[in-house]
């Protein structure tokens, strides 16, 4: 068995157990010819979730996780930029990359 599929078997039994048995009721549906999966109404009144909300499909190995798409909501340079603010010298492309290479070193030592 590999790495991957060793944690991906830890990860749905902990989902299982954790939620699923502990205060969740299991549902099951079909997946149609078309590709399509009814989702019970009991979850979709739990979540809020009605017809026509975007969703995001993750792939979990041997299963997947839908959640709702939150899109970010629409900025403008100005707005952006004006969180960005430093006092300072600023840096060079030189000095940033060499950060983030530091930075990347870093988190595998």
């Amino acid at each position: 068995m590999t790495v991957k599929a060793i944690a991906t078997t830890i990860i749905s039994y902990l989902f299982l157990t954790f939620f699923i048995g502990s205060t969740h009721l299991m549902n099951t549906t079909r997946l149609s010819s078309k590709g399509q999966v009814i989702i019970p109404k009991p979850l979709r009144t739990a979540h809020h979730w009605e017809a026509g909300l975007e969703l995001v499909v993750v792939d979990l190995g041997d299963g997947i996780l839908l959640k709702p798409k939150t899109p970010f909501p629409e900025t403008t340079i100005s707005e952006v930029a004006s969180c960005l603010k430093f006092r300072g010298k600023p840096k060079s492309l030189d000095e940033m990359t060499a950060a983030i290479e530091k930075g990347i070193k870093d988190s595998f030592e």
